[in-house]
């Protein structure tokens, strides 16, 4: 039996069955599970289970008959849900129940919102009248143009058993080995998706690194996808066909990417997707042209406190990565390398957010070495099954489970006072016009400018930041939105992946403080409710402005009454960062500082102070308890040794 894995961990196909009464359902089901047609026969036919070995991918068929009537419509309509292919009926002999498929039956699919393929099927072909007849061209043209999700049209007799199990077989086929991921019909070529999968393939198999696969490489990749060497003479003969068709897909090495492409294109284009899709999925492709979750071991977290960083070998892996790119040797990759980097994966995934626009460039909108590093480091902590993926397509070929790594729990930390991390997130709150993006943008080196636009979404900026003695930590600043202040406080969990919390106001403006201290105890309240208690430090922004007395006065008191650093003065206008950045990375160095004193947390302590006591206090009672018995037996048996001796 075929491996499930091989069909995305399918253990069978659920076939339903619609269309208009007396189109031939039933009847067609009936015909494939017995092999006979029947004059008589039940409206509705029970569940029919057609067994596996049936056809060449030994996976079982549980097909589903269904009735036209109305009084029955929440019952299809339940088991369409649950369908993987759908079998759309009409019959050949009536022209009424064909015009029903484009009136009726594809518009209630599209209500409920069933997105699986569509065999339509033409059943009663013995009974057509030639004269009136609903031809399967006229099929074709009227309805492939209209729906998409048509895969096939056929045309069959239940009486004469005529096309019947390719009925069946073809729903199969439709769902184990899908057309779409593969091939767009509008264009009459391979997917992008589809072709950078493919680009991939042909790199791991191009072992010499010639852009060409020769006679040893090609046979090599026959052997792995289907187990069967490829003789000399037929060798010859693909490079024959192909050369024909695409001049430049076969040179004096071997065979080119070009030619590597019209094979795979001349299978599907002669109705043999699952030849292309044994390919892939040899590779670790799943129906999405997408590495299988198998093929991608990702570290677990085992609280929301941890985090997922890249390993050393990785990060050497992608030094190397980023220099073999750099072929002017300007030690910064333009958009084309980018693009050439990740032409073998799905897509490039730094092209939205995230992480566009997150980390470090040059003054030409290049990503220089320490931002591409960064950039990765980012993809690793927000997204660690997405890194792994990408350093696979990108061509690392290490063992996966040594690429990354999950970091001991922040709680952990605080109780040890010191952590292993080399990647700090930092959440970024204020109010707006505060001057949170000026933060972020300083971070990745960028002039300050006064154009203001407001921030409506999250924002992120990554960068190394070099400490007192050379050593090298990520920050990560994550801004949060005004807007968006909300979600911290209706997600319990919002604070896990925080190491350390700003809260940036403009020290000219009384409300921009009045905002930040209050957004600052409310937030510190949080992480005592939730056990997620995060260092927090106030970054009084915009220096260079008349500052606003109260602000000076309140902040000092307010830093003070919750045992705090004292606000941190910046103008990223004037460029006066105060070493903002390294007080940051120092504050998520040391945990158990800088962490807000608050009413539930000074209860806390004086409930664990108490508890504290109440337990040495029976402690001691409990030994005095055994010093007072220790002294009654020994009273007791003096006594008792002096009065024998009297006797």
């Amino acid at each position: 039996m075929a491996n499930q894995s091989s069909f995305g961990g399918r253990s069978g196909v659920r076939v339903v069955v619609i269309g208009d009464r007396a189109t031939g359902k039933s009847s067609l089901i009936a015909a494939i599970a017995t092999e006979s047609f029947a004059e008589s026969i039940t409206p509705v036919i029970p569940p029919t289970l057609l067994p596996p070995d049936l056809f060449p991918d030994k996976v079982p068929l549980t097909v589903i008959d269904t009735s036209s009537s109305l009084d029955k419509q929440s019952k299809r309509n339940e088991e369409l849900k649950r369908a993987d292919v759908v079998v759309l009926t009409y019959a050949c002999n009536d022209t009424a129940s064909f015009s029903r498929l484009s009136s009726y039956w594809f518009p209630e699919l599209h209500k409920l919102e069933v997105k699986v393929p569509v065999i339509v099927v033409g059943c009663k072909l013995d009974l057509r009248d030639e004269s009136q007849q609903v031809s399967l061209e006229r099929l074709m043209t009227q309805l492939l143009q209209q729906f998409k999700e048509i895969v096939t049209c056929i045309e069959c007799s239940a009486a004469t058993q005529y096309q019947v199990p390719e009925v069946f077989y073809f729903a199969q086929k439709a769902v184990l080995h899908p057309v779409d991921p593969l091939y767009n019909i509008g264009s009459q070529a391979l997917t992008d998706r589809c072709v950078r999968a493919l680009r991939r393939i042909f790199v791991l198999c191009d072992r010499d690194m010639d852009e060409a696969l020769n006679e040893a490489e090609l046979n090599d990749f026959q052997v792995r996808c289907f187990n069967v060497p490829l003789q000399s003479s037929e060798m010859a003969e693909v490079k024959s066909v192909v050369q024909q068709k695409v001049p430049e897909g076969v040179n004096s090495l071997g065979l080119t990417f070009p030619g590597f492409i019209c094979v795979h294109n001349m299978f599907l284009k002669k109705g043999r997707p699952e030849t292309l899709w044994a390919v892939l999925r040899n590779f670790g492709y799943d129906n999405h042209l997408k590495l299988k979750d198998d093929f991608l071991p990702v570290p677990a977290k085992r609280a929301l406190d941890q985090s997922v960083e890249l390993t050393g070998e990785a990060v050497e892996f992608l030094n190397g990565i980023f220099r073999l790119l750099d072929s002017d040797k300007d030690r910064a990759l333009r958009p084309a390398e980018i693009d050439k980097l990740f032409c073998t994966a799905p897509e490039s995934p730094w092209n939205d957010g995230p992480y566009k626009d997150s980390a470090e460039m040059n003054d030409m909108g290049y990503i220089s070495l320490n931002g591409f590093l960064s950039q990765w480091t980012l993809m690793t902590l927000l997204d660690p099954p997405c890194s792994l993926a990408n350093l696979i397509y990108i061509g690392y070929s290490g063992n996966p489970a040594a690429a990354l790594r999950v970091t001991r729990r922040r709680a952990v930390d605080r109780k040890k006072q010191a952590t292993e991390r080399n990647v700090f997130q930092c959440y970024v709150f204020g109010c707006k016009s505060s001057g949170k993006s000026a933060l972020l943008d300083s971070l990745l080196g960028r002039p300050f400018s006064n154009n203001y636009i407001p921030s409506t979404v999250e924002r992120f900026a990554v960068n190394a930041v070099e400490l007192i003695g050379g050593a090298r930590k990520t920050l990560v600043l994550r801004e949060i939105p005004e807007s968006k202040v909300s979600n911290v406080f209706s997600n319990k969990d919002y604070l896990a992946a925080c190491d350390v919390a700003v809260f940036v106001y403009d020290s000219s403006d009384e409300l921009s403080w009045r905002k930040s201290r209050d957004l600052l105890e409310k937030v510190a309240r949080e992480g005592d409710l939730t056990g997620y208690r995060v260092p927090c430090l106030l970054i009084a922004a915009k220096d260079d402005l008349t500052p606003y007395p109260r602000a000076v006065q309140d902040s000092v008191k307010v830093t003070q009454e919750l045992g705090i650093e004292a606000p941190i003065h910046v103008s990223m206008k004037l460029g006066d960062s105060s070493n903002v950045y390294n007080k940051i990375v120092h504050a998520s160095e040391h945990p158990h500082l800088s962490i807000p004193e608050t009413e539930i947390g000074k209860k806390r302590k004086q409930y664990h102070r108490l508890l504290q006591h109440s337990l040495v206090f029976a402690s001691v009672g409990t030994a005095m308890a055994f010093v007072g018995l220790a002294a009654c037996r020994a009273y007791a048996a003096k006594k008792n040794s002096s009065e024998r001796l009297l006797i």
